[in-house]
């Protein structure tokens, strides 16, 4: 008996259709990246003992905090100082990170001889320089003889230049790619500061030493838990239509609401109206304070930021009384750390900002002492006095679990 027209469509649909193939491909790179570390007062650093080290400001690549460390006088006994040694190590929390390393001492005399260990640009046979964990190195003991190296072109006015590449290995697996349509960046901070400069619909106004500066309640207390509170909670304002704000400066407040409709901040100087970094740094040390008053914290983490960038003599001292009293500690250290510099410690006790900082906050000189009593210190002292050699043992040899 013959099959149906139905049945013959089915079995052909059958038939002719076979599974979908996709394809998919893993990209293995290198992320590079380099920092030169520059010493100076080599013949200072000689007899500092054995084991004992330089070690550079960390920095960032591929993802992890890396760290250079110098060994003036060589990293191990039998070597009886004779050489000096070289390392890079991991400065932060990793496992098994793959990377591509190069160290280089720099010719100074212009003739570019520099003295290079690399595994850029050359086949390994055994691939990249694994790191176990956090702490872990790679380098040479026997970097340079001490005696070759003290009458070379790489040591010139008693200062050494040593320049670290990393390549950490990255690998992605990408799949068959769907279309997508661009987006085009949120502009919400745009409409809303249009919004403020309208002057439409506002429905409160604030007295701020003679000035008056209209704004919409939604808008503030969307922004701030503080105009939330004043504006609808239970112990609102008994008149939210006009407000006097006490012990903050017009430009202060103006700068505010700015940054509260277009989430960034204004151009300080051309707020001042004075073109120099003085005047840009008083006025974010004025808005670090009010973000913190009105619960402004991305505010109050751009003007930390901004200051951080500005740290100077004459400022520095009023800079870390704020950042004490607003619990700024990244600020605080940036500070402590700059005053505590063997240079700038006499001229900072001079500026009426150390005054201040002495009436307002004492408690943050002895921190500043702290600071101050460790910076000629080089070696790094674990948590029972042990002195730890980052390649993960300590100085009897045993492992140790490692912290930079």
């Amino acid at each position: 008996m013959g099959r149906t027209l139905r049945e013959i469509s089915l079995s052909s649909a059958v038939s002719s259709s076979s599974p979908q193939a996709t394809t998919s491909i893993s990209k293995t790179d290198t992320v590079n990246g380099s920092h030169e570390f520059r010493i100076a007062g080599y013949s200072l650093l000689k007899g500092m003992g054995i084991g004992k080290y330089l070690a550079s400001e960390t920095f960032v690549v591929g993802g992890y905090s890396w760290a250079i460390y110098f060994y003036p006088d060589g990293k191990s006994p039998e070597d009886n100082a004779s050489y000096v040694s070289l390392f890079i190590a991991l400065a932060s929390d990793g496992t098994d990170v793959r990377a591509l390393f190069e160290l280089a001492m720099l010719d100074q005399s212009g003739n570019e001889r520099h003295k290079v260990h690399s595994h850029f640009g050359r086949i390994l046979d055994s691939g990249p320089y694994t790191l176990k964990y956090r702490g872990s190195m790679w380098g040479y003991k026997r970097f340079f003889k001490r005696s070759v190296l003290e009458t070379s072109d790489f040591l010139r006015d008693d200062c050494l230049q040593i320049q670290c590449s990393v390549g950490v290995v990255k690998s992605c697996t990408e799949g068959p790619k769907i279309y997508s349509i661009p987006m085009p960046p949120s502009n919400i901070g745009q409409q809303f500061g249009q919004l403020m400069e309208s002057g439409k619909r506002t429905d409160v106004n604030f007295e701020v030493d003679g000035e008056v500066f209209a704004a919409h309640k939604l808008v503030l207390a969307a922004r701030s838990p503080v105009f939330r509170a004043q504006l609808f909670g239970p112990m609102k304002e008994h008149n939210t239509q006009h407000i006097k704000v006490e012990d903050i400066e017009p430009q202060v407040f103006k700068a505010l609401l700015h940054f509260i409709y277009w989430d960034e901040l204004p151009d300080l100087q051309e707020l001042t109206g004075m073109n120099s970094k003085l005047a840009s740094t008083l006025m974010s040390q004025h808005l670090l304070a009010a973000a913190d008053r009105y619960g402004l914290q991305r505010l109050r983490l751009l003007c930390e930021s901004n200051l951080c960038q500005d740290v100077a003599i004459n400022t520095v001292g009023t800079t870390l009384a704020l950042a004490e009293q607003h619990h700024c500690f990244q600020l605080k250290v940036v500070c402590l750390k700059f005053v505590a510099t063997p240079e700038n410690l006499k001229a900072v006790m001079q500026t009426d900002g150390f005054q201040h900082l002495k009436n307002s906050c004492p408690s943050v000189l002895g921190e500043l002492l702290d600071y101050v009593a460790r910076a000629g210190e080089h070696s790094v002292i674990g948590r029972r006095g042990k002195e730890v050699i980052f390649d993960g043992n300590d100085a009897n040899g045993r492992r140790v679990k490692q912290r930079i």
